[in-house]
């Protein structure tokens, strides 16, 4: 995995062509490199970005962001259920809840500690900005 001004490259190797190529994974626009050392990869990937940045300068576009923050997925009525009383009876909301659960999972596989300390912080502002306001409105 590599990583610049944001964005996230997935590398691979084909053996028989004897060249690194990869892809830029979190956009939806395509973005590609590829090199035959690690050197000349890492050169492609960023000049890669900085392209697809001018490019989408000269068009007067706004690059595709990695990401929103937000996705829809779609789960069993049974399961929904289960994860709102979960929820409720840990204290949390829905998607405090489900976001807690991910992190989990993203650690128990390896994910990167440095951003989802950056989440939990994230997290923590909102959570205490939420319990405020609901204090207030009680009052």
């Amino acid at each position: 995995m590599m990583e610049y001004k944001g964005y996230i490259g997935k590398v691979e190797f084909d053996d028989q062509a004897e060249i690194f190529h990869g892809e830029i994974i979190n956009t939806r626009d395509v973005i590609t490199f590829q090199g035959q050392s690690v050197v000349e990869l890492s050169k492609a990937f960023r000049e890669s970005i900085d392209d697809y940045l001018a490019f989408c300068t000269e068009r007067g576009e706004s690059p595709d962001k990695p990401f929103s923050g937000q996705f829809v997925t779609r789960i069993p009525p049974e399961l929904h259920r289960q994860i709102n009383i979960a929820a409720a009876l840990a204290g949390k909301s829905l998607n405090a809840f489900v976001t807690e659960q991910l992190q989990a999972a993203i650690q128990m596989i390896g994910g990167s500690r440095k951003d989802t300390s950056k989440i939990k912080k994230k997290k923590a502002a909102k959570t205490s900005s939420r319990k405020k306001k609901d204090i207030e409105q009680r009052a």
